[in-house]
């Protein structure tokens, strides 16, 4: 059974390389050589000087060619050359036929581009010999340019594939933009400025507020784990779940005696999320978050933090300090736990609840910004506010990034406390 499999693969080869080219200016030594070749089942062509047969072969090239070397005009040896020059889609097999042994010739028929030699007057089966290794050469050139087609096709298909993937990714990254239809708004009392930047073309990083009353607000920093379209479509869920426009959705907030809204305790809707993850999401995502109640009128800050960065409070002064309990993830742990803290701001103060890409931002060495790179951008920002303050805080980062792309999202919440009028 294996050798008629070796047969079969041996005729198709044959099947596949037949076009022999004879060039010779002997009439007696072509008709040689074409004889026996037709016998072996080759389809012969012939042509009684290269020049001829350079023609012939830029307008069919043949699969192999047997040149004399010694010819009128241009020589065997001059035809290589000229042949190796003409555009070709395959390889063709060349032999010189000569009566030369010298070393150096030999050497100046392979620069010139010929694959083997025959030694005049020439043996058949030596012949035959010669074809049949020019074939097996040519057979494995052939089905190499075979399967670099099919790579090159494929590649071409991955192509189309990839524009289609990266346009919808585009769309996707527009649409969780917005999710954060809302940048900034004006309390009255204090200013809200929101910062999602995304490290690709989509991420897991999630910022928002949700007004309560006029004297009242809900902030919110969350960072999936992870990064791409699922850590996007897992911020597209969350953002439902603290909806500021479906408030009866917002498992944040509860009905009031009054018929309005009412907050839950921080500490109790990161319990809520937790579960929530757990039980209802097949997924192995989590996600870091910091969730503040925000009394505008007094200045009170009631915030739960699970594993998110430490927030950073800004005093009028320009002093920074960091503040927070740490805690768990959220939708890590079963029956989490999350811990209450408080904080005051007076006028002038402000809040930032940032995401991981911040503290973590690398330069070219490694090395990371940290709290207190953070800390030192912030005092140089003392008196840049809202959205040019974030936006400074990226060109910082970026520089000290010397400008390469970020490794992770970088977002933000930024709570600002007007400054009272003595000292604004």
């Amino acid at each position: 059974m294996h050798k008629i499999e070796q047969q079969q693969a041996s005729d198709q080869i044959r099947a596949e390389i037949r076009d022999v080219l004879v060039v010779d200016d002997s009439r007696l030594q072509r008709k040689i050589l074409t004889s026996s070749l037709r016998k072996w089942g080759y389809d012969v062509r012939e042509a009684d000087d290269a020049t001829k047969a350079l023609a012939m072969c830029a307008e069919d090239p043949p699969d192999i060619v047997l040149s004399d070397w010694m010819m009128p005009g241009m020589t065997g040896l001059e035809f290589c050359r000229a042949f190796r020059q003409l555009a070709s889609d395959e390889y063709g097999y060349f032999i010189l036929l000569t009566s030369k042994s010298e070393k150096n010739e030999i050497a100046n028929g392979l620069d010139a581009g010929a694959d083997d030699f025959l030694t005049k007057p020439v043996s058949a089966p030596e012949l035959r010999a010669r074809l049949t290794a020019g074939e097996r050469i040519l057979h494995m050139q052939r089905e190499l340019s075979d399967k670099n087609r099919l790579i090159e096709t494929s590649m071409q298909e991955l192509q189309k594939l990839y524009d289609s993937l990266d346009s919808d990714l585009i769309e996707a990254k527009k649409l969780q933009q917005s999710l954060v239809s809302e940048r900034y708004r004006d309390f009255g009392f204090a200013e809200v400025s929101l910062l999602l930047q995304s490290c690709g073309h989509v991420g897991g990083d999630l910022v928002g507020m949700f007004p309560i009353s006029d004297t009242r607000v809900g902030l919110y920093g969350i960072d999936v784990s992870g990064h791409g379209i699922s850590s996007a479509l897992m911020t597209a869920r969350l953002a439902g779940y603290l909806s500021a426009s479906a408030l009866d959705q917002n498992v944040a907030l509860r009905k009031s005696a009054f018929g309005g809204y009412d907050i839950r305790p921080p500490s109790e809707t990161m319990a809520t999320l937790n579960r929530l993850v757990l039980d209802e999401m097949e997924t192995e995502l989590y996600f870091t978050m910091l969730l503040a109640d925000v009394h505008l009128d007094t200045g009170r800050v009631i915030m739960a933090q699970g594993g998110h960065p430490h927030p950073v409070v800004q005093r009028a002064n320009g002093s920074v300090e960091f503040t927070g309990s740490g805690g768990l993830p959220v939708g890590l742990i079963d029956g989490a736990d999350y811990d209450q803290f408080e904080i005051e701001l007076r006028a002038g103060d402000r809040l930032l609840i940032q995401s991981d890409g911040m503290v973590e931002c690398a330069n070219p060495e490694g090395a990371l910004l940290g709290e207190e790179g953070l800390a030192e951008i912030l005092r140089g920002l003392r008196q840049t506010r809202g959205a040019a303050c974030l936006e400074s805080i990226i060109w910082k980062l970026n520089a000290f990034a010397s400008d390469r792309d970020f490794d992770d999202d970088v977002s933000a919440v930024l709570l600002e406390f007007k400054p009272s009028p003595c000292t604004g």
